[in-house]
């Protein structure tokens, strides 16, 4: 018997090449700028400059009630709202944090527990994105995970020592939709989650 090795695939083109790299900033989290030619859809390479910002990637959860209709979210001071026009710089938003060396799971089990104080028993991964990438480097993962009252074992709050002051509150779903509508939630990745709850109802979230 012949046996015939299937055809060889093409090796994609190579669309990007870098040329100069620098470091504009490491003090908190990575900032470089690159310059690199990228191959245009006519064929012809472009010299481009871009500055990106690497924090690292993240993971995110929405904690919900399917039987009570509830969901439960955080407030916190975000600077960086504070001097793009949110008056007081309080953000209403999903549990999240940084994958910092951990995977995705335990990233969301240990953000959950330092900001909210609840036990996390069985997180579902929804879906992945990247929320600024025209300049941020981060790709966050999506997480559900139901909750009972009783899950909650402390009052969360987060890390005092890095500037954390974490309020953990529970609005019902409805309420919270309607916070999207009015501005008082206008964190990105929360409204996805929201929006996506909504779309799959509670109770298809587990």
């Amino acid at each position: 018997m012949t046996t015939t090795n299937p055809p060889l695939q093409p090796e994609a083109p190579v669309r990007v090449k870098v040329v100069d790299e620098q470091l504009l900033s490491d003090s908190w989290y990575v900032l470089k700028k690159t310059t690199f030619d990228y191959l245009r859809r006519d064929g012809s390479w472009q010299r481009q400059s871009r500055e990106t910002y690497d924090r690292g990637n993240g993971a995110v959860l929405l904690l919900f009630n399917a039987r009570r209709n509830t969901v439960v979210l955080t407030r916190q001071f975000r600077f960086p709202t504070f001097v793009n026009g949110n008056t007081d710089g309080m953000l209403v938003e999903a549990c999240a944090g940084l994958l910092d060396g951990d995977d995705p799971e335990t990233c969301i089990r240990r953000e959950a527990a330092e900001e909210t104080g609840f036990h996390i028993r069985n997180p579902r991964k929804l879906f992945e994105a990247y929320m600024s990438p025209g300049s941020v480097t981060e790709k966050l993962h999506f997480f559900a995970a139901e909750y009972e009252a009783t899950d909650q074992l402390s009052q969360g709050g987060g890390h005092m020592h890095e500037g954390e002051d974490i309020e953990a509150i529970e609005l019902d779903m409805a309420d919270a939709l309607q916070q999207i509508t009015s501005g008082a939630i206008q964190d990105g990745k929360t409204i996805m989650l929201l929006q996506h709850a909504a779309l799959v109802g509670l109770n298809n979230l587990a």
